[in-house]
């Protein structure tokens, strides 16, 4: 009985909330600025914005000489979260992607919105070594029942795209990984993953992309910066959980030396998520830090299709 008057009161409160819903139709508008990390406004750009309102909308505007744009529609509101997406795209820079929210029901405020976008512009793309990377080397399999224990090494060769024989085709070591493992039972386990390199110099550093450079990333432009830093470099890290795929890294790697332990020569190049699943490019030139990736010059041929890389 209980139960029931329970069902009648939540129906009641339900009947109430919709009669108390505004059905009519209301103008929201939405005033957009486009502009480059400089701050300087970018006219003719490109903005495609797609929403759902009693079936799916799509809308394509162009920013004027001040990088301006207004948007504007008539609808009913939503019972439901009432979510618009845009992207901006023109040449030259790379695209980028926002949502904002109008909420449940119609709110003068929130129906009327300014933001703000910002481009990045395309710099020198350049050729580059790069493939996304999902596997281990077969030491590091943790097959059979536990007691499972080990502490094995394998190395990764970057111009080859695989892991040093015997565990794979490649033949120069660029990076190292060390995997400490020790499962007692399914709830009782130890690990360690170490991450170095074969050389003096040699190293990889962590980088937290930016707002403006994960909204790019969204609508296929580039998370990273233009460049790879020129120090700042550890020569090995230390993993003890599991891997986060929001996490990024530079790294230098053939480092040569002087007898000063100046740097002579080097290669960079940057890291996409974390290991064992990872995306990875590295710019064969020596010296050169730019690590902007043009993905129609992949150095790495015959790939399959879930190894090629199309993101800069």
């Amino acid at each position: 009985m209980k139960h029931l008057i329970c069902l009648v009161f939540m129906g009641l409160l339900t009947n109430y909330a919709l009669a108390q819903f505004d059905t009519n139709e209301h103008e929201w508008k939405v005033t957009i600025k486009v502009s480059d990390k400089s701050g300087n406004p970018v006219a003719s750009a490109h903005v495609g914005m797609g929403y759902f309102s009693n079936g799916s909308k799509d809308i394509d505007s162009i920013t004027d000489t001040n990088g301006m744009i207004v948007i504007a529609q008539r609808d009913k509101p939503n019972l439901m979260a009432y979510l618009i997406s845009f992207r901006v795209e023109k040449n030259g820079y790379y695209p980028t992607w926002s949502q904002i929210d109008l909420g449940q029901g119609y709110n003068p405020a929130k129906w009327n919105q300014r933001i703000n976008l910002i481009l990045k512009k395309v710099g020198k793309p350049t050729a580059m070594y790069a493939r996304w990377v999902n596997s281990e080397p077969s030491v590091f399999k943790k097959t059979g029942r536990p007691p499972i224990a080990f502490t094995n090494t394998a190395g990764y060769d970057l111009m080859a795209g695989d892991w040093v024989a015997p565990y794979g085709k490649g033949a120069h070591t660029d990076i190292i990984f060390t995997e400490e493992y020790n499962k007692k039972s399914i709830a009782d386990y130890y690990f360690k993953l170490i991450v170095s390199f074969p050389n003096k110099g040699d190293g990889i550093q962590p980088f937290a992309p930016t707002e403006v450079d994960r909204a790019s990333a969204k609508a296929g432009g580039m998370l990273s910066p233009y460049e790879a830093p020129a120090d700042g470099y550890q020569s090995q890290l230390v993993e003890m959980q599991s891997s986060d795929p929001n996490r990024n890294y530079f790294f230098r790697v053939r480092t040569a030396l002087d007898q000063d332990g100046n740097i002579v020569s080097a290669r960079y190049g940057k890291i996409y998520g974390d290991f064992m699943r990872f995306t990875y490019y590295y710019n064969p030139t020596p010296n050169d830090r730019n690590i902007e990736f043009d993905p129609k010059q992949n150095m790495l041929g015959a790939l399959q299709s879930f190894e090629q890389v199309s993101a800069p």
